[in-house]
């Protein structure tokens, strides 16, 4: 499946991947190597970070918000210029950030992880207007979070419990209620990592480990999976200029020997399926 290849810069960990709308642009994120990356056309783009950084959300044409192991800072594109938002677990060393994507209300979810996997470091927080609220606590690796397009659900997971969560919305975007289980991997063994929802409310999870993402509907039910030759398949997104490709990061962390195509970063053409586009962050 080499056609299938994005780029073929091999990322330790490659993730966040954000298909941004107003540029038409894919960006991701090798966490390991502290940089972003993307492509236009045949031209390969990479920003260095003196921080691990991990996922973002646009702002405009030109900027993003990116998710480092202490803030969120605004980046701008073309001239590399930031300006601090806000601390992320700031006075918290041992932890970085993971998962993140805006919400449908231009809030900013964004998950953190112990360095070292320790059990139980991190959290998952929402920046909405201004500031930072934790959402939930004593999380091992925060993945998956996502969006229902009828902006009633946010998804998300921590991969060792091998659960999708799911968790109803007010209508300003805040958790009500408790999040329930939608899907329960446990069964077959298979860990969730990044996932995203296309344009029908279905979810797309990358499974770590497993050389493919599965497609569940909106009700937790398998419909169909897709294959990479890359094992460690860490975060799909859908766009393109009609939002109907499928993107893929991968990674070679915690690989002996890694073969020519893990840590790339895939796409492929889905048919008769179209994603949502990314929601803006608003600051």
């Amino acid at each position: 499946m080499s056609d299938l290849v994005f780029d073929h810069r091999q990322c330790a960990l490659g993730e966040g991947p954000l298909w941004h709308p107003e540029r038409q642009q894919l960006f991701w994120f090798d966490i390991i190597n502290k940089k972003m990356l993307s492509q236009t056309g045949d031209h390969p783009h990479a920003w260095q970070f003196d921080q691990h950084v991990s996922a973002a959300g646009w702002i405009n044409a030109d900027e993003l918000l990116i998710a480092s192991e202490t803030e969120l800072f605004r980046f701008n594109i073309e001239t590399s210029g930031r300006a601090h938002v806000c601390a992320l677990e700031a006075d918290e060393p041992e932890t970085r950030s993971n998962d993140g994507r805006a919400d449908p209300w231009g809030g900013f979810w964004i998950g953190t992880m112990g360095k070292q996997l320790e059990p139980e470091a991190g959290a998952i927080y929402r920046y909405y207007k201004g500031a930072v609220e934790v959402l939930y606590q004593d999380i091992t690796i925060p993945n998956a979070i996502c969006f229902s397009p009828d902006r009633q659900y946010a998804y998300f997971t921590d991969t060792p419990t091998k659960l999708i969560m799911r968790q109803a919305l007010e209508t300003d975007g805040w958790p009500t209620g408790s999040a329930e289980v939608i899907i329960d991997l446990n069964a077959d063994g298979t860990n969730p990592d990044g996932a995203v929802i296309d344009a029908e409310g279905c979810i797309w999870i990358a499974l770590w480990g497993a050389s493919r993402i599965a497609r569940f509907s909106p009700n937790g039910a398998l419909l169909s999976t897709v294959s990479l030759d890359a094992q460690q398949i860490t975060c799909p997104s859908i766009g393109g200029t009609d939002l109907s490709t499928l993107f893929a990061t991968s990674a070679t962390q915690g690989l002996t020997a890694p073969n020519d195509v893990e840590g790339k970063t895939f796409n492929l053409m889905l048919s008769g399926i179209k994603g949502q586009p990314e929601h803006r962050v608003v600051l």
